[in-house]
Protein backbone atom coordinates (compact mmCIF):
# COMPACT_ATOMS: atom_id res chain seq x y z
CA UNK A 1 0.00 0.00 0.00
CA UNK A 2 3.18 2.39 1.25
CA UNK A 3 2.95 5.54 3.04
CA UNK A 4 2.94 9.28 1.89
CA UNK A 5 6.35 10.85 0.73
CA UNK A 6 8.00 13.55 2.82
CA UNK A 7 8.56 17.12 1.63
CA UNK A 8 10.15 20.29 2.59
CA UNK A 9 7.94 22.23 5.68
CA UNK A 10 6.89 18.41 6.77
CA UNK A 11 6.60 18.45 10.48
CA UNK A 12 8.70 16.63 13.27
CA UNK A 13 6.83 15.85 16.15
CA UNK A 14 8.48 14.91 19.42
CA UNK A 15 6.70 12.83 22.03
CA UNK A 16 7.96 14.84 25.47
CA UNK A 17 8.67 11.56 27.57
CA UNK A 18 12.29 11.21 27.21
CA UNK A 19 12.46 8.36 29.48
CA UNK A 20 13.47 9.81 32.90
CA UNK A 21 13.15 13.80 31.44
CA UNK A 22 10.18 15.23 30.58
CA UNK A 23 11.13 17.69 27.75
CA UNK A 24 8.97 20.68 26.78
CA UNK A 25 8.94 20.12 23.11
CA UNK A 26 8.50 21.81 20.12
CA UNK A 27 8.05 20.74 16.20
CA UNK A 28 11.29 20.59 13.94
CA UNK A 29 11.00 20.90 10.34
CA UNK A 30 12.43 18.88 7.83
CA UNK A 31 14.28 20.72 4.09
CA UNK A 32 13.84 18.14 1.94
CA UNK A 33 17.22 17.54 -0.40
CA UNK A 34 16.03 15.76 -3.44
CA UNK A 35 15.52 16.16 -6.64
CA UNK A 36 11.70 15.41 -7.38
CA UNK A 37 9.30 17.54 -6.15
CA UNK A 38 5.94 17.03 -4.55
CA UNK A 39 2.63 19.44 -4.93
CA UNK A 40 6.22 21.98 -5.85
CA UNK A 41 7.78 20.88 -2.94
CA UNK A 42 11.17 18.72 -2.80
CA UNK A 43 10.61 15.50 -1.64
CA UNK A 44 12.61 14.33 1.48
CA UNK A 45 15.86 11.78 1.20
CA UNK A 46 17.37 9.42 3.21
CA UNK A 47 20.19 11.49 5.54
CA UNK A 48 17.77 14.54 5.67
CA UNK A 49 16.20 13.96 8.69
CA UNK A 50 20.17 13.91 10.71
CA UNK A 51 19.77 17.59 9.76
CA UNK A 52 16.86 18.29 11.46
CA UNK A 53 17.90 19.86 15.22
CA UNK A 54 15.52 22.08 17.91
CA UNK A 55 17.26 23.85 19.89
CA UNK A 56 16.65 25.71 23.35
CA UNK A 57 14.32 23.05 24.95
CA UNK A 58 14.13 23.14 28.98
CA UNK A 59 13.30 19.53 30.40
CA UNK A 60 13.31 18.17 33.98
CA UNK A 61 14.10 14.73 35.22
CA UNK A 62 12.91 13.06 38.17
CA UNK A 63 14.06 15.22 41.55
CA UNK A 64 15.59 17.87 39.33
CA UNK A 65 12.97 19.55 39.38
CA UNK A 66 14.70 23.05 38.52
CA UNK A 67 14.47 23.27 34.30
CA UNK A 68 17.07 22.95 32.76
CA UNK A 69 17.90 23.59 28.58
CA UNK A 70 19.20 21.04 25.95
CA UNK A 71 17.96 20.13 21.69
CA UNK A 72 15.95 17.78 20.26
CA UNK A 73 17.21 15.42 17.55
CA UNK A 74 16.28 12.59 15.30
CA UNK A 75 18.88 9.17 16.64
CA UNK A 76 17.04 6.49 13.82
CA UNK A 77 13.92 6.22 11.59
CA UNK A 78 11.66 3.58 11.69
CA UNK A 79 11.91 0.50 9.06
CA UNK A 80 8.87 2.05 7.81
CA UNK A 81 10.05 5.38 7.49
CA UNK A 82 12.61 4.58 4.12
CA UNK A 83 11.13 3.80 1.00
CA UNK A 84 12.72 0.62 -0.27
CA UNK A 85 11.48 0.78 -3.81
CA UNK A 86 11.44 4.87 -4.99
CA UNK A 87 14.88 7.08 -4.95
CA UNK A 88 15.12 10.35 -5.34
CA UNK A 89 19.44 11.71 -6.48
CA UNK A 90 20.12 8.30 -5.78
CA UNK A 91 18.92 8.29 -2.33
CA UNK A 92 15.67 6.67 -0.40
CA UNK A 93 12.62 8.83 -0.43
CA UNK A 94 11.60 9.49 3.38
CA UNK A 95 8.23 8.19 4.44
CA UNK A 96 5.87 9.39 7.12
CA UNK A 97 6.01 5.52 8.26
CA UNK A 98 5.66 4.70 12.11
CA UNK A 99 7.91 6.48 14.76
CA UNK A 100 11.34 7.37 14.56
CA UNK A 101 13.97 7.03 17.79
CA UNK A 102 14.46 10.60 19.17
CA UNK A 103 17.14 11.71 21.26
CA UNK A 104 17.54 15.04 23.53
CA UNK A 105 21.19 16.14 24.07
CA UNK A 106 21.83 18.54 27.65
CA UNK A 107 23.31 21.86 27.00
CA UNK A 108 22.69 23.21 30.79
CA UNK A 109 21.14 20.37 33.17
CA UNK A 110 18.30 20.10 35.64
CA UNK A 111 19.04 20.89 38.88
CA UNK A 112 18.15 19.32 42.32
CA UNK A 113 16.91 21.47 44.70
CA UNK A 114 19.88 21.06 47.50
CA UNK A 115 21.23 23.36 50.35
CA UNK A 116 23.67 25.29 50.12
CA UNK A 117 24.06 24.63 46.41
CA UNK A 118 21.41 22.69 43.62
CA UNK A 119 23.07 19.23 42.80
CA UNK A 120 23.09 18.89 38.15
CA UNK A 121 21.85 16.52 36.72
CA UNK A 122 24.90 13.94 35.59
CA UNK A 123 22.80 12.92 32.62
CA UNK A 124 23.89 14.35 29.47
CA UNK A 125 21.50 12.54 26.68
CA UNK A 126 17.76 11.29 26.73
CA UNK A 127 16.04 8.81 24.82
CA UNK A 128 12.80 9.17 23.24
CA UNK A 129 10.23 9.20 19.81
CA UNK A 130 9.01 11.09 17.72
CA UNK A 131 7.23 11.36 14.60
CA UNK A 132 6.33 13.02 11.22
CA UNK A 133 3.13 14.93 10.12
CA UNK A 134 3.00 15.76 6.73
CA UNK A 135 1.07 18.02 4.05
CA UNK A 136 1.55 15.60 1.05
CA UNK A 137 -1.67 13.89 1.19
CA UNK A 138 -1.78 12.87 -2.66
CA UNK A 139 1.65 10.94 -3.27
CA UNK A 140 2.71 7.63 -1.37
CA UNK A 141 5.54 5.27 -1.87
CA UNK A 142 6.56 1.99 -0.92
Amino acid sequence: MGDFVLITGDKVMFQPSFGQATVVVQPGTLIGSGKSKVTGKLVCVDGDEMKVTVPGCSYIAGSYSIPGTGTLFIKALAGDQKAKKIKSSGKSVLLKGSQFDAKFMVLVPAMKPSVPNPIPDATLQYMGKGSFQTTNTKVKAT
